[in-house]
């Protein structure tokens, strides 16, 4: 199949759509916003599944969206999908010194470090301006420490990561013993933060590996509802005791 024109033919569908679909006619970057959102979660379930044509189909469905975009953008006399292809390949040239200009780096560390600093000069007021405030807080938490390493605020070494993750322990342990609800909620959150900073020095992504937990636990909850239901019992009507054996049956079977 010849795909060499396959972006202007993607294009030029955009741009009957909009003039003729009652629906597509009437969308904004605002209606869109969500329906983006969804689009990006259905991205990462192929990929954490490693399901190759849904992330094929995910990723025409994103393409979709940046030409939707671009066309409003277009519109609104904002900018043109080849300003936004532009804009990124001057972007990646510009931030990529080592591939592009004369300077050297001796691994990737280095490169992420330059990166930092060559936004800096681009006019961002923080090496922490470019985290999304909307961004979920396991993965915000993630960036801003890859983003503070850059700049040399970094533990030296696991061993004062697993302290500092003791310490908070202690913290949250203590202030549940207050009842101070604000404080227990602050110190939970201090707890998670310093887990996602031992996840990243034992090379673990923390949003990928709770993931991968939380679908373990719904596929063992849901085999209990199965074994429950073949008992003739619903899991509202057992005990604790019973539903647990059940668990453990489950893991057994897994394991089997």
């Amino acid at each position: 199949m010849q795909y060499s024109k396959s972006i202007e033919r993607l294009r030029t569908i955009m741009d009957e759509l909009r003039e003729q679909c009652p629906w597509d006619k009437k969308q904004t970057i605002h209606t869109l916003r969500q329906q983006t959102l969804e689009e990006v979660y259905e991205l990462t379930d192929a990929i954490s599944e490693e399901n190759w044509d849904g992330l094929k189909e995910e990723l025409g469905d994103m393409l979709l969206h940046i030409v939707f975009y671009s066309k409003i953008g277009a519109e609104q006399n904002k900018f043109t999908f080849d300003d936004v292809i532009e804009g990124v390949c001057n972007k990646l040239v510009a931030r990529h010194p080592h591939i592009y200009a004369h300077v050297k780096v001796e691994d990737e560390e280095q490169v992420k470090q330059n990166w930092e600093k060559i936004k800096l000069k681009e006019g961002k007021r923080s090496v922490l301006s470019g985290v999304p405030a909307s961004m979920p807080a396991i993965i915000k938490a993630l960036r801003l420490q890859e983003k503070t390493k850059q700049v040399g605020f970094e533990w030296d070494h696991l061993g004062q990561v697993k302290e500092k993750v003791d310490e908070e322990m202690s913290e949250l342990f203590e202030a549940v013993e207050t009842g101070d609800q604000k404080h227990i909620e602050e110190e939970f959150g201090d707890v998670l933060f310093a887990l996602v900073n031992y996840a990243r020095f034992i090379k673990v992504d923390p949003e990928h590996a709770l993931e991968i937990t939380n679908r373990k636990f719904i596929k063992r909850f849901q085999q209990m509802e199965v074994m429950a239901e073949g008992q003739g019992k619903y899991l509202h009507d057992m005990s604790l005791s019973e539903m647990d054996a059940l668990w453990n049956e489950v893991k057994i079977q897994e394991r089997s």
